[in-house]
């Protein structure tokens, strides 16, 4: 909390009254003393306007950070004007870190302040410009992206089966500089292939249904593609529809849990399903990873049980129970699964407890089973009961 204003307000609460005593006994703790209601130093209120001009020209870079987040949460407008009203006499490093606070309450009414800030010097200021401005899909900017990658994708009718065909982009110019795609790729990455994914990152997913012969998502993603382009196609896909949020998208590119490519490496990756489920539901998230346990295990789960909301899901617990299960049976060791061991013992609903009663006892050992594998897995269940038991009791 010394060091990251985002996390006062809630080590604040926390700590409570004690927290403004520490404050006055430690110097590195004064922050407290300045976010005190009816401090000098608290965030001024939604009437106080003077108040607000005179934190933001001269507080603390902390305190001036802390102003617009909070007034961007209750009055996005009045915070954009704030920032633009001295955004030339901003430091670069400032400037970024400003900018980044538009992404709460991101709106339509921001794109013009966004398209000034794409001509700024620094270029991080101008990619996290960039990026913001592809999150509006209404915007001149996510249009200008999304006729640039409608030109390098279409469906290919003459050989027989529709097939994706990709021509990426053969110069990164001027114009696609300005609005965010770095020409540079990195080692190892063809700048061709760097540009389109940045170019098919940047579009609005509205645009390839109509662009692609008026197919659903689904139909689009289950259409082959050309040359070698899928990976990168649909991994592109997978960014844009975390950066824009559509479930949609999102749900297409995950299939369905038990498929078989789905535990496997696929043309999506595990840590792209990841992030994919993070735009979907809280259920709707547990049930598709639950399924995925179920028909591939927990051996690629632990990326994807990360982002499952807490406690689990009754079907999700069941799953992960079940699968750990399955595994002792098998006759491995239960350390090849401390990950998710240690994340069950956080996650897993305390309820959860008594369906684990029945595996505390050492198992017969089967004969190919790891030397002393169940006993093993008997501290392991036993260590998870009992936390569960606890986090019950508290």
């Amino acid at each position: 909390a010394r060091g990251r204003t985002d996390l006062r307000p809630a080590a604040l609460a926390f700590a409570g009254p004690r927290a403004l005593w520490l404050a006055r006994l430690n110097p590195d703790w004064r922050f407290a003393l300045r976010a005190a209601p009816g401090s000098k130093a608290a965030l001024p209120g939604p009437g106080e306007a003077e108040r607000i001009r005179e934190l933001w020209e001269e507080g603390l870079f902390a305190e001036r950070v802390a102003l617009l987040a909070a007034l961007r949460e209750r009055d996005p407008a009045a915070a954009r004007e704030l920032l633009a009203g001295t955004w030339a006499t901003e430091r670069a490093e400032d400037r970024l870190m400003f900018l980044d606070s538009l992404r709460a309450g991101l709106a339509p009414a921001d794109e013009p302040f966004l398209e000034q800030a794409l001509a700024d010097r620094s270029r991080n200021v101008r990619a996290t410009a960039a990026e913001l401005l592809s999150a509006l899909p209404g915007s001149a900017l996510a249009a200008r992206m999304a006729d640039r990658a409608a030109a390098c994708v279409a469906v290919d009718h003459t050989l027989g089966t529709p097939t994706i065909a990709v021509e990426a982009p053969h110069e990164c110019d001027a114009a696609m500089e300005r609005d965010g795609v770095v020409p540079k790729a990195p080692s190892g990455r063809g700048e061709r292939s760097w540009w389109l994914g940045q170019l098919l990152e940047a579009a609005p997913l509205g645009t390839w249904p109509a662009r692609l012969g008026g197919r659903t998502p689904e139909e689009i993603v289950a259409l082959p593609v050309a040359d070698g382009w899928q990976g990168e196609l649909h991994a592109a896909w997978c960014r844009a529809a975390v950066r824009q949020r559509d479930a949609r998208w999102a749900r297409a590119l995950l299939g369905a849990p038990a498929a078989p490519e789905a535990g496997g490496p696929g043309a999506v990756s595990l840590a792209e399903r990841a992030r994919l489920l993070g735009t979907l539901g809280a259920a709707e998230r547990a049930d598709w990873v639950a399924g995925f346990i179920s028909a591939h295990g927990l051996s690629e789960a632990f990326q994807l049980l990360g982002v499952c909301a807490v406690p689990w899901a009754a079907p999700l617990g069941r799953a992960v129970v079940d699968a750990l299960n399955i595994a002792r049976d098998a006759g491995s060791y239960p350390w090849s699964f401390s990950g998710v061991m240690g994340l069950a013992e956080r996650c897993l609903d305390p309820a959860e407890a008594s369906r684990l009663d029945g595996l505390l006892a050492v198992p017969d050992e089967a004969r190919d089973a790891s030397p002393g594998a169940g006993g093993y897995w008997a501290e392991a269940f036993q260590r998870l009961v009992t936390t569960l038991r606890l986090r019950a009791a508290m």
